[in-house]
């Protein structure tokens, strides 16, 4: 490992954590914008309970990792950084609504794109140029005005706060939250009687824990030179086009390995199950509300500092109190969204 930099070893993570998480969307149907729709419309709740399988395979592992010293929870910029409710409604609302109008998330448009969708291809470039319009470019001072960031100068995190208040030790909080979130999701009869979705789930989870650890260490490994980070698909998607184009936006690094990733996962799947095959939209109404979708996914994920798998799935398994805050804000509204375009199409 002497001869590989330390940016492509943090790429190399990605790579490996992202195309097992694309592998699990494509085989076992782990999706936000999904689970939300066919529970609410769909009279079916088996994608939406998946939900709990994989954050509580994603919650145990981290933190079990962080009890052997293994992951580095301080060194995530989820607890980096004091938590601003404000960020997390605000963006997390901008956020669904624009999932539903585009009609995925960020990394379900990955997988969508990996499976042969053009249109996917069309939204994962909008969010990643709106995504950096609003980190670094014409839109950053306001964001930066209105939704302020401050260092942390204490620990930061649900365990945190807890063991300060009750001495409840974080392995204990971890396992107390898992435990909840697999009971809710084996609750529900057709769930426990889909094992390959829960085995998926399982898999989905235990991507994001590798991704956590093998961040940690590079990060260890290069004296702090590489940061501790989870799976998310908002800015890095931004920022793997500029790396694409020239090879700058931080060099080769985990989110470019993340983002190509979760599309060559994906591509396999497709394969694998004979779904592969290309698509276009053939509505240019269709498509401009995908591109205005899209648009407000980048500028929503930036504010609310991750998507509903950056927040909804990686700050969750850190416990850090902007996840379920803000995972909340993308459900209600993508909710408002696709209530919004049923009422369209009964028009």
């Amino acid at each position: 490992m002497d001869g590989i930099s330390y940016g492509v070893m943090a790429a190399l993570v990605g790579l490996i954590a992202g195309v097992v998480l694309g592998l699990s969307a494509r085989l076992g149907n782990f999706c936000t914008l999904g689970a939300l729709e066919s529970a609410a419309y769909g009279g079916d709740q088996r994608r939406l309970r998946l939900w709990g399988i994989v954050l509580a395979v994603a919650i145990v592992g981290t933190f079990v990792g962080v009890a052997l010293g293994q992951i580095t929870l301080s060194e995530t910029f989820y607890h980096q950084i004091v938590w601003n409710p404000l960020a997390s409604v605000a963006g997390g609302l901008i956020f669904g609504y624009g999932m539903a109008l585009a009609g995925n998330c960020g990394f379900g448009a990955l997988v969508r794109f990996g499976g042969g969708d053009l249109r996917s291809l069309v939204v994962v470039v909008v969010m990643g140029v709106f995504g950096f319009i609003t980190l670094s470019g014409p839109l950053a001072p306001l964001r930066v005005a209105l939704f302020a960031q401050e260092p942390a100068r204490e620990p930061q995190g649900i365990t945190a706060t807890l063991e300060a208040l009750i001495g409840l030790p974080p392995l204990a909080t971890a396992l107390i939250i898992a435990a909840g979130f697999l009971i809710w999701a084996l609750a529900y009869g057709p769930l426990r009687r889909a094992p390959g979705e829960i085995a998926w789930g399982v898999v989905a989870g235990l991507a994001v824990v590798f991704a956590l650890w093998g961040t940690s260490w590079v990060n260890h490994e290069s004296f702090g030179e590489i940061g501790v980070e989870g799976l998310s698909f908002t800015a890095p998607v931004g920022r793997t086009i500029v790396f694409l184009m020239t090879s700058t936006a931080g060099g080769i690094n985990f989110s470019v390995g993340s983002v190509l990733g979760v599309m060559a996962g994906a591509l396999a799947g497709s394969l694998w199950r004979g779904m592969f095959r290309w698509e276009a939209c053939e509505d240019p109404r269709e498509l401009g509300r995908q591109v205005g979708g899209a648009a407000l996914m980048g500028i929503g994920g930036v504010i609310a500092l991750g998507c509903s798998v950056g927040q909804g799935v990686s700050a969750f398994a850190t416990l850090a109190w902007s996840a379920p805050v803000t995972l909340a804000a993308i459900a209600a509204g993508a909710l408002v969204g696709l209530r919004r375009l049923i009422g369209v199409a009964a028009e």
